[in-house]
């Protein structure tokens, strides 16, 4: 079991559609049923079609490619 988790995230690769609060709402209660983090644990989303929501941390298409060259 991970002693300590650094953050949690999702990804959503929709064309036409945002990482959103319903999103949101569903990451966070992973959170809170995830051993070793706690509200304090940042949220990460990997999305195609951007975030509609403040309170996570947001990477896309680009960032991704960035990260490989």
């Amino acid at each position: 079991m991970a002693q300590r988790i650094c953050f949690l995230g999702s990804i959503k690769w929709l064309e036409r559609r945002p990482f959103d609060a319903h999103d949101l709402g569903a990451l966070a209660a992973h959170r809170d049923r995830m051993p070793g983090a706690d509200g304090s644990t940042p949220l990460l989303a990997v999305s195609r079609g951007g975030t509609a929501v403040g309170g996570v941390a947001t990477f896309g298409p680009e960032e991704l490619l960035a990260a490989w060259r």
